[in-house]
């Protein structure tokens, strides 16, 4: 992990924060970016200055007020990740919000 990545600061506490208050939740990977698990699912990550979270079908990132949000899409071929986002880092003065909703919804899995 580069230290000096934009935000990087940010998701190490979230991590941190979420690891220690809630039971379940480990560190873990999302296609070897280190992230966070709930119960061995993957909930939110962090990759290169950026951070995607598991929000769900229902979630609308306009209504939440998010400027740089986009659909997870990591595969060329195939259509983006259904419920999932990424968001930049202009926004990461969100990411813990986002972070423990994402958590909220994968704990309904």
């Amino acid at each position: 992990m580069n230290m000096n990545e934009p935000g990087m600061e940010i998701y190490l506490e979230i991590c941190r924060n979420i690891c220690a208050k809630t039971e379940g939740v480990t560190e873990g990977k999302m296609m070897s970016s280190p992230g966070l698990k709930y119960n061995n699912k993957v909930f939110a990550f962090y990759h290169k200055g950026t951070m995607g979270f598991r929000m769900g079908p229902l979630f609308n990132p306009e209504k939440f007020g998010l400027k740089y949000a986009k659909p997870l899409s990591p595969f060329k071929t195939k259509p983006p990740l259904k419920g999932w986002y990424v968001i930049e880092s202009e926004e990461s003065n969100l990411w813990k919000d986002l972070a423990e909703m994402a958590l909220e919804f994968t704990q309904t899995l």
